[in-house]
């Protein structure tokens, strides 16, 4: 169980998000506008954020970062935002996964449940070590030979997924259900996009993630 932050402009949906998740054990945190999230994040520190795009005040992919700042959490945005590129751009944010609306209520309970697992898990393993990479899972923070390395939530998870499978090919599935802990179904859209822009920033370091036609990532020494 965890406690979890909605910040949603619906006052139905919010409604019922907060009943469904107080259902299921959790603590719930609302709120309807940025401002009121600020003045929640200033008392509480939630596990995870739910987090709608389009708000009063502000919009969610802008307040990111800030959010981050102030709680290195898991952040899902949901959204009525459906068309790719949106989805694309709020992936390449830094949000852990994006949910668009309409949506079914089971698969809305298992995104979030799954990324309170991942923050669980993190809380619990402090640090990994592969070649020159080390990974402090409790602050989400990557290094390169002691340097800090710069990256997305997903990115992150993405390393640490790579580095477990080192020389192994990852088909794009392994790679989506491993990292949004979902099925993958048809679209390999967002593996890719998180793909493009963390091969960037492991070149650096001597290492690649090569493609493989029709079926994944084979994560080695460049």
């Amino acid at each position: 169980m965890g406690t979890i932050l909605l910040v949603e402009d619906n006052a139905k949906i919010l409604e019922a998000n907060r009943w469904i998740l107080q259902e299921r054990g959790h603590t719930v945190l609302c709120a309807e506008t940025l401002a009121q999230a600020r003045a929640v994040l200033s008392a509480e520190k939630p596990d995870i954020a739910v987090l709608d795009i389009m708000l009063p005040d502000g919009d969610g992919i802008t307040f990111l970062p800030e959010l981050r700042k102030i709680c290195n959490i898991p952040v899902l945005f949901l959204t009525s935002l459906t068309e790719q590129a949106e989805i694309i751009k709020g992936l390449r944010a830094g949000s852990n996964d994006y949910i668009t609306k309409p949506y079914k209520i089971d698969e809305f309970c298992a995104r979030v449940e799954a990324s309170l697992q991942w923050e669980t898990s993190r809380q619990n393993n402090f640090k990994f070590t592969c070649g020159p990479f080390m990974l402090d899972l409790l602050g989400s923070q990557a290094y390169v030979n002691g340097e800090p390395l710069s990256l997305t939530a997903t990115e992150f998870k993405l390393l640490y997924l790579c580095l477990q499978n080192e020389g192994k090919i990852m088909e794009f599935s392994f790679i989506y259900e491993n990292i949004w802990q979902l099925p993958m179904g048809e679209d390999k859209n967002a593996v890719q996009a998180a793909v493009k822009r963390f091969r960037q920033k492991i070149e650096p370091a001597g290492y690649d993630i090569y493609a493989v036609r029709n079926k994944g990532y084979i994560f080695d020494k460049g």
